[in-house]
């Protein structure tokens, strides 16, 4: 059998993600020695990681001690920025929210204005959860545009004017901890798979002002060469002859542009539907008013010509679509999957779901809080902290 690494910080994951419950788990799953394993697990209980919980159901002999993660060791600071509004959480290590705060912001005021809202919301979920900075290990940031993951950069943001390059960890640096930014899609994915992880392929897709889909290969988020997977809202879509649509990026014909929640307000607006922004197509759709669904299922069918190609090429699990426009539910579901099925290849969409988040509005922040949990509580913390 192969086995894993037995670090502290393996040992960890292990107890954080619901895989081990006890020492003889442990062994059975790292093929580690009994020993090895007591020395880490007594460690991390030292640190504050983890408990000692009741008794287990016994296999003969002594049953074992149940071990498990303590989640209120530390906490972390969870921002969900989007391009009309901001949501900042507090959460304990299992991305469980404590406090949350939202706030209506214009994404293109740029990142001093932005950020200094964002930190005052911060100070005051703080106080309602009871806490001081002190107590916040790491912050995790999603943001609505590419991020050079290693530096927490925004990389010529196409709806993000200004924010080029801005190096968005300073802005916390008065918390003293680790801070850690992606791009809100990918921390969208993860907030998906939740906590106990998956280890499944799938695409994630957001549906908001702009289009883009956070890729999960085997339960991780997998960014690509620079940081750019999934970035779809900017594939070129074939429109009807005579038909050209100029995307905020430049290029013409891209999905976005077509299909995202900024063109449905705009076709909406052109339709003569009583509406002045994107949630109210949404709702008129929601209700059953007939232009506004066929708005929303035709956004549908083109974002499902794209998804059908990415079935093709990628070979998914499941799709989840997530995002405002998601919220759109049964019609833009009907749309996308009319079109998937019917261009995908029958092997690959054989055992194909697609489904629309269970909380589309709260996975920014829990995928948020657990990209921060998850790349805090890696090896080489995990090591330093169980010293």
């Amino acid at each position: 059998m192969a086995h894993t690494s037995a670090s502290v910080g393996a040992l960890l994951s292990h107890v954080r993600t619901g895989r081990a419950r006890s020492r003889a788990d442990l062994v059975a799953l790292t093929g580690a020695s009994r020993n090895t394993v007591s020395a880490r697990v007594d460690q991390l209980i030292a640190a504050n990681l983890l408990e000692e919980g009741g008794r287990g159901g016994s296999t003969g002999g002594r049953p074992p001690t149940l071990l498990q993660f303590n989640s209120r060791a530390g906490y972390v600071l969870a921002v969900d920025l989007g391009v009309t509004s901001v949501d900042v959480a507090v959460t304990d290590l299992s991305a469980q929210i404590l406090a949350t705060l939202g706030h209506p912001i214009d994404i293109a005021d740029g990142p001093v204005p932005v950020l200094a809202e964002v930190d005052r919301l911060a100070h005051k979920v703080l106080a309602e959860a009871g806490l001081s900075p002190a107590d916040v290990w790491a912050v995790g940031v999603g943001v609505p545009g590419p991020v050079e993951f290693s530096t927490g950069r925004p990389s010529h943001p196409p709806i993000m004017p200004g924010w080029h390059d801005y190096p968005i960890p300073t802005a916390f640096r008065g918390y003293g901890c680790p801070v850690y930014v992606d791009n809100d899609v990918n921390v969208m994915a993860l907030g998906e798979m939740g906590v106990g992880g998956s280890v499944q392929d799938v695409l994630v897709v957001k549906v908001g002002t702009g289009i883009g889909c956070g890729v999960i290969v085997d339960g991780r988020v997998y960014r690509g060469a620079q940081g750019s997977a999934g970035d779809i809202g900017h594939i070129y879509v074939a429109q009807p002859e005579g038909r050209t649509v100029v995307c905020r990026c430049g290029n013409e014909n891209c999905l976005e542009a077509i299909a995202g929640g900024g063109a449905l307000l705009r076709d909406g607006l052109a339709g003569g539907l009583p509406v002045s922004t994107t949630r109210q197509v949404v709702q008129l759709a929601a209700q059953g008013d007939g232009p506004a669904l066929e708005l929303v299922r035709n956004a549908g069918r083109t974002i499902g010509t794209v998804l059908a190609a990415l079935v093709n090429f990628f070979n998914p699990h499941r799709i989840v679509m997530t995002g405002g426009v998601a919220q759109a539910g049964a019609p833009l579901l009907a749309g996308i999957r009319e079109a998937v099925y019917g261009r995908s290849m029958p092997l690959a969409a054989r055992s194909l779901e697609i489904t629309v988040s269970d909380a589309p509005d709260l996975s920014g922040r829990v995928g948020a809080a657990l990209m921060a949990i998850e790349e805090y509580l890696d090896e080489d913390s995990v090591e330093a902290l169980a010293r």
